[in-house]
């Protein structure tokens, strides 16, 4: 009994939690190299699981990603968190994200860790958050590229 109430806990949870794999990818050492100015080899980017946060704006990233990927940080913003907490933390320089074959170049905040994808990629990207399945999808009516509205 007790190892089924741990299992209920557990799934409730994790209700609603929507998982993706993320590439993340230095975009001034990609730009540098598609110029002939850094070596192919010398790209700094990486695959990770990140977690899909409907409820933040912006794409999220560790003290730990930014050190991996070789990112300056640019600048600071102010936060609030889901308990109110609010604090400053940094900004770095541009990141190429690319998600279910899809891609684009954002700023991230660095907080936290775990990568937590925002509305503002989930837009560019035009994808949307399947919570029945639990999973990201490409949106139905844009198949096979992103569509951006303007109005």
């Amino acid at each position: 009994m007790k190892e089924l109430n741990k299992l209920a806990l557990d799934g409730i949870k994790n209700m609603g939690a929507v998982k993706t794999q993320v590439k993340l990818t230095n975009a001034i050492d990609e730009a540098l190299i598609s110029r002939g100015l850094l070596a192919p080899r010398l790209l700094r980017e990486c695959e990770t699981e990140a977690l899909v946060d409907t409820g933040s704006v912006y794409l999220v990233i560790s003290a730990e990603m930014v050190q991996q990927l070789g990112l300056r940080i640019i600048g600071q913003q102010r936060v609030k968190y889901a308990d109110s907490r609010q604090e400053t933390v940094g900004v770095t320089e541009a990141i190429l994200i690319e998600i279910e074959g899809r891609r684009t170049t954002e700023d991230a905040l660095v907080t936290g860790d775990e990568v937590l994808i925002g509305q503002v990629v989930l837009e560019k990207l035009d994808l949307l958050v399947d919570c029945r399945n639990q999973q990201l999808i490409v949106n139905p009516t844009n198949p096979n590229y992103p569509v951006t509205y303007i109005k």
